[in-house]
């Protein structure tokens, strides 16, 4: 086997394990495993944000929001569409929460939700509501799947009560996809849209590889035949990423000449699809799509990516205009791909790209207690109103205000996923006697080594608020831990303090990122000081974004404040009471301050607290919180609007200060719910 880009002998003794693995296994292994749900404790500000998630929107649904509460899967009568998705959405983000957070109430929800799915199970073994032929589409059993593969990880005793219905069920997919395709296709007949399904076979994919990896009994053949049967009438994301069909040109002003193409121009679509050359190599041993892969990720975020770190996309891709929109679950999707793909891969890129979206275009898209959420996020929003004029594709015109289901109600189902899974990619099994700390954050692993070693390992660290992470590992017997050091650490500047000994420079490999460190058995102490600098990194029309470590900064647009009982996405009509939670509210901000403003980044200036071992606020994602903030010297210019929104920055030739210069405040872009983060350069000089 071959890997690209692998150069040393570390990577080179990771492959030979892989390439004997593989002689035992239909399946290419992973680079780097993943770690069993709920062996990974979120710590300090990402358990702060977890515990607001169980306290707000995402651990209440399952008592009030009409499309789970009385979702089709549950025996009520509610949906949003005829693909019957939300309770799944619901169900795939919930188990991964409930687990990470040990949570009682949490994982009693999940708990119910899986003894009715299998006590509802039809005879043939179908999970779910749809009962005829031509009603029964595969598509949201992908995301109860992913949902179930989590559960039965995170709870290995119900394997001998569960495996044998996962199991019918699996066989009915295989005899229905034998039968040309049943479910998966569409007929004549078919009373859903297909589509969803074949541009996402991945992640259906992903929860067979789970089964053949962990429990395949009896099944071995059948389920590569699945992975095989959905493969074969997928849409395939490696011609997507050719240079004659991968689109380049402003998406602004020109629309797929093909309307096969759009199902990979969606936002979401997209997200979703970059892990599809990672779970396909896995099956077919074709080793070009490692290159392919890198090839089309590159090519989504530099031609599609907002500098968050999410995709622009309303609905479809549409350029890279500050004014056109991401979608809430097209980043919760691309953290999770992402992560993904440093697994499976092990290339740098995709850990450094999942936590700038993590930190960046996640929490900016919800308000700080995480009872409300944007459908789209501008990366130029300094107001967050109904725009009646949008200058999105296919959004309302509600769809940037922060609210129960401001537009489509996938985010609000499907929003919950995002720091779960992110938790889950932060560790990583390396080689039969490692463990690595893949993407940084707080949190603590607990787990068990092939060879029996018990290993303890509690980060705390305020990153990316700070660059210093302290580490306490205790260990049965001696391993190697690896560390990842971030592609924008400036390595000359940062190092590494065992049981406090003399700092020693990092050494990162040139793949993966990794630090390695021999640990003995017993405590250790670990100390990693990062070094960053600010950046500033060119955008179009010459306009700029400023970033420190894996932070986005963007000028906070002071605002205020209103609230009204929330209204259904589509009749805009207010939603029964029935279905509404006290706290569950539909917020309009409206700046109270000028937003039309250029800056001079050569008089940007970076400030932090005093000390790396502050206490951080909560909720950090808030206005005032994060201890870290930039200041800049700005002025304002013409600026108009398009369709109630800032029109794309002047050009240089078009900017003329209106007034004197002043400082402008940045903060990171996550804790900034209106704010300005693409911006025109001028010289103060």
């Amino acid at each position: 086997m071959h890997l690209i880009h692998i150069s040393s002998l570390f990577a080179l003794f990771l492959l030979v394990q892989a390439k004997t693995a593989s002689l035992e296994s239909a399946l290419l292994p992973y680079v780097f495993d993943p770690l069993p749900l709920g062996s990974i404790r979120p710590q300090g500000w990402l358990r702060d944000q977890m515990q607001l998630m169980s306290d707000g929107l995402a651990g209440h649904q399952h008592d009030f929001y009409r499309f789970v509460k009385d979702s089709s899967w549950t025996g009520g009568d509610q949906e949003y569409s005829t693909l019957n998705e939300a309770w799944p959405y619901w169900f795939n983000g919930i188990v991964p929460l409930a687990y990470a957070l040990d949570d009682t109430r949490l994982k009693q929800q999940v708990r119910s939700a899986v003894n009715y799915l299998f006590d509802s199970q039809y005879e043939d073994g179908w999970l779910g509501p749809e009962s005829t032929p031509q009603t029964r589409m595969l598509w949201p059993r992908t995301l109860v799947m992913m949902g179930l593969t989590q559960f039965l990880e995170a709870e290995p005793a119900e394997i001998p009560r569960l495996l044998p219905k996962v199991y019918k069920f699996i066989e009915l997919v295989h005899s229905m996809l034998a039968d040309d395709y049943l479910g998966y296709l569409g007929r004549p007949d078919s009373e859903f849209d297909y589509h969803w399904g074949i541009t996402r076979s991945q992640d259906m994919i992903i929860s067979i590889q789970w089964l053949y990896d962990n429990y395949p009994g009896e099944y071995g053949q059948v389920l590569l035949e699945i992975m095989q049967f959905y493969n074969e009438k997928a849409w395939d994301w490696a011609y997507f990423y050719s240079s004659e069909v991968f689109p380049k040109e402003d998406l602004d002003v020109k629309l797929p000449p093909d309307e096969d193409l759009f199902w990979y121009y969606h936002g979401v679509n997209s997200a979703m699809g970059l892990k599809a050359g990672a779970v396909v190599r896995r099956f077919t041993h074709n080793e070009t799509l490692v290159h392919i892969s890198k090839r089309g990720i590159d090519w989504t975020f530099k031609y599609h990516g907002s500098p968050s770190g999410s995709i622009i996309g309303d609905e479809p891709w549409s350029g890279l205009s500050p004014s056109r929109g991401s979608e809430l679950c097209t980043t919760v999707e691309a953290i999770y791909s992402l992560g993904y793909l440093y697994q499976a891969f092990g290339d740098w890129q995709y850990s450094d790209r999942s936590e700038l979206a993590a930190f960046n275009a996640l929490p900016v898209a919800v308000s700080p207690d995480w009872w409300s959420h944007q459908y789209m996020t501008q990366i130029n929003q300094p107001y967050s109103r109904d725009l009646i004029d949008t200058p999105f594709n296919n959004v309302n015109s509600l769809g940037q205000t922060f609210g129960l289901e401001p537009d489509y109600p996938c985010c609000t189902v499907n929003h919950h996923q995002g720091f779960p899974k992110f938790l889950s990619s932060t560790y990583v099994k390396v080689g039969n006697n490692g463990v690595g700390h893949a993407m940084l954050s707080p949190s603590k692993l607990t787990t068990t080594l092939k060879d029996g070693n018990k290993v303890v390992i509690d980060c705390k660290t305020i990153y990316p608020f700070g660059e210093k992470l302290t580490y306490t590992v205790n260990a049965d017997k001696g391993f190697t831990f690896f560390i990842k050091i971030p592609q924008w650490a400036v390595q000359s500047a940062s190092h590494v303090e065992i049981n406090g000994k003399l700092p020693q420079p990092v050494k990162p490999d040139l793949s993966s990122g990794f630090h390695s460190i021999s640990i003995p058995a017993g405590a250790t102490v670990i100390t990693l000081q990062l070094s960053a600098t600010t950046r500033i990194v060119p955008r179009q029309r010459d306009t700029v974004s400023i970033y420190r470590g894996a932070l986005l900064y963007a000028i906070e647009i002071p605002h205020t404040i209103s609230s009204a009982s929330p209204r259904a996405y589509r009749s805009l009509e207010p939603i029964p009471t029935k279905w509404l939670h006290p706290h569950a509210k539909d917020y309009t901000l409206e700046n109270t301050t000028s937003w039309n403003i250029a800056i001079d980044p050569s008089t940007l200036k970076f400030f932090s607290a005093e000390s790396e071992d502050v206490v951080l606020k909560n909720p950090i994602f808030a206005a005032g919180s994060p201890p870290t903030k930039m200041t800049v010297m700005g002025c304002e210019i013409e600026w108009g609007l398009h369709k109630g929104s800032p029109a794309d920055p002047p050009l240089p030739e078009e900017r003329k200060c209106l007034g004197d210069f002043f400082e402008v405040v940045m903060i990171p872009y996550g804790a900034a719910k209106l704010h300005m983060a693409e911006l025109p350069t001028v010289s103060y000089s």
